[in-house]
């Protein structure tokens, strides 16, 4: 038995476990270390993908393995959060679960991710990992109005369903070639991630997935207008 096809699933299991730790420290109201279990599930979700084209083991059951761990890390998480977040905001019983929509939204697109042959190296509609950390961000921002407004957290939630399965082309952040004319927008990008992350700190995580939503629709126009 050869071990090392064994490696990417493995992975994306410890990704999968990730998601489950997340969950239990989000019920028990520990958001921050919600997040870090999240930020290692993604960080595993990139690698099992590198290590199955590294050892040429690449293969269905890893795929369909993939979608299920992030539907947990980056589907459920996120809706918990959401739910958690608007029981905070409402005494009402039942709206809170309206935060779910999020999980919906999750398994949607990578149901349909998985058949849509054109994200080889870039995106349509956000991907579910970039959404997650959107959102479980925004308990960590701290003081800010807009975070305890029921209609707000709503909206951003019915926002997010949409934008994950939108027809919206992201560009790629794989950057092929060292050099900054054949890459000024990832860089571009990059430099003003880190800034605002330097600045915002937490807040500057759902800023920089605003950002690159928006970089990404106005290149898209630049490029329509090439055309």
């Amino acid at each position: 038995m050869q071990i090392k096809k064994h490696v990417p699933n493995t992975i994306t299991l410890l990704n999968l476990f990730c998601g489950c730790i997340a969950l239990v420290c989000i019920a028990k109201g520990d958001f921050f270390y919600g997040f870090i279990f999240v930020c290692l599930g993604i960080f595993l979700d990139f690698f099992d993908g590198f290590f199955a084209r590294l050892f040429k083991v690449s293969s269905p059951l890893g795929l369909q393995l993939d979608s299920l761990a992030d539907m947990i890390t980056s589907g459920v998480v996120p809706g918990y959060v959401m739910y958690s977040m608007l029981a905070m905001t409402t005494e009402n019983s039942y709206l809170p679960f309206a935060g779910f929509v999020i999980t919906l939204g999750a398994c949607y697109r990578l149901a349909n991710f998985n058949i849509d042959e054109r994200q080889t190296d870039s995106f349509i509609g956000l991907p579910t990992p970039a959404n997650a950390l959107f959102f479980l961000s925004l308990p960590l921002i701290g003081e800010f109005e807009l975070l305890n407004n029921i209609w707000f957290l709503l909206i951003i939630s019915l926002l997010s369903a949409y934008i994950m399965n939108a027809e919206i082309p992201l560009f790629s952040l794989k950057i092929k070639k060292l050099n900054f004319k054949d890459n000024a927008l990832q860089f571009t990008f990059l430099l003003l991630s880190i800034l605002l992350l330097v600045v915002f700190q937490f807040l500057g995580i759902p800023l920089v997935i605003l950002m690159y939503v928006l970089l990404s629709m106005v290149n898209n126009k630049f490029l329509k207008a090439d055309a």
